[in-house]
């Protein structure tokens, strides 16, 4: 799956808030966590920010790639679970003081 999104309406810097295109057009709406660097790629760690039911307080990780227009940003959806269960590794490690990790939720 090459799903890309487009950061369109910018991020809100206070609360730490970008907004994507997902592949129908919708906006939605993500907290930013963190960027993590990877094997020379960059991806970023966001939390689904609208309210849902299911709050399950699952991240999402994309790849942050290259635009042809300087003013927006491109991410795509990693399908590779090595890669994804790297960089989720290095996010935890790095705020393992902060937030409380339910590693069964990060089982395969």
């Amino acid at each position: 799956m090459d799903e890309e999104n487009t950061m369109n309406q910018g991020f809100d810097e206070e609360n730490n808030i970008i907004y994507l295109s997902d592949e129908n057009g919708n906006d939605v709406k993500f907290e930013f966590l963190d960027l993590i660097e990877y094997e020379s790629e960059q991806y970023v760690v966001l939390l689904p920010a609208e309210e849902e039911e299911d709050d399950s307080g699952e991240v999402v990780i994309l790849k942050l790639e290259d635009s042809e227009s300087e003013d927006e940003e491109s991410y795509v959806s990693v399908d590779d679970e090595e890669t994804l269960n790297a960089v989720f590794d290095i996010f935890k490690e790095k705020f393992k003081d902060e937030f409380n990790f339910d590693d069964a939720e990060t089982e395969e």
